[in-house]
């Protein structure tokens, strides 16, 4: 019953939320400029998605997002696969890339666009780079929880070292890579948001802020509700992608 439970209190909760924004709104009498009622945002969402001008706006989004996240996980497996298994180079580079990861990466925003114009380039680049470290990261931590026996027993069968890495290694660190690709896909969809908001004419941050200048507040919480929506969609693809590679860890075995 309790792997069910989820089923039924999430939409649950949904509902409560929508019930208890409804009655804020009437018993209050907000005005729509400030904050809509939750039936009058699904209407201006269904308008939205009723405007095929709408798709170019998500398909450029979800480009951006899905592009910088694709080089985010092959750098930042490729990076930290290396640091993970070169310690005094991770201790070596350890301080710049501490510095690099509390760095406020919206304040780069303008470097981008300086060197890649306002396209789509500029946003796919502020993606990748937000969603790396977590990346990166997870990577040296998957490599470096090897236990000691399993190298051992790689070296006494006379295994080099990419046989260990593609044998031992590399699953031993698949579920902290795709614990970091969970964090990562979250943050490469705000990434590619923020440089629609900065610097743009096309995608769904850009239409947030077309919205807001118009005073549309409607629209504009119809916007959020898709934005949303896509980071949903696309976090869920990365969760059944950790169901399809790593059935065999408590964190999906424990779940069935």
């Amino acid at each position: 019953m309790s792997r069910h439970a989820a089923w039924i209190a999430t939409p649950l909760m949904l509902v409560a939320i929508a019930a208890l924004w409804e009655l804020y709104v009437r018993v209050f009498d907000v005005s729509p400029f400030i904050l809509p009622a939750p039936l009058e945002v699904w209407d201006a969402t269904i308008v939205l998605l009723s405007t095929p001008r709408t798709y170019s706006h998500i398909w450029a989004t979800l480009v951006e997002t899905v592009a910088g996240f694709a080089i985010a996980v092959v750098i930042g497996i490729g990076i930290g696969a290396v640091l993970g298994k070169i310690r005094w180079l991770e201790r070596t580079l350890n301080p710049l890339i501490v510095g690099l990861q509390v760095m406020p990466k919206v304040a780069l925003i303008p470097l981008f666009i300086v060197w890649f114009g306002f396209g789509m380039t500029s946003k796919i680049v502020l993606a990748a780079v937000i969603a790396f470290f977590p990346i990166m990261t997870n990577t040296i931590l998957g490599i470096k929880s090897v236990e000691r026996g399993h190298r051992d027993v790689m070296q006494a069968l006379n295994a080099g070292a990419w046989a260990t890495f593609r044998d031992v290694e590399l699953p031993n660190a698949l579920p902290f890579i795709l614990t970091g690709m969970e964090v990562g896909i979250v943050l490469a969809t705000i990434g590619a948001i923020v440089g629609e908001y900065l610097g743009g004419s096309l995608g769904l941050g850009y239409m947030a802020v077309a919205t807001l200048n118009a005073f549309d507040v409607k629209a504009m919480f119809g916007v959020i509700m898709l934005l949303t929506a896509l980071g949903l969609i696309l976090y869920f693809l990365v969760v059944l992608l950790r169901r399809y590679v790593t059935p065999w860890h408590e964190s999906v075995a424990g779940t069935r």
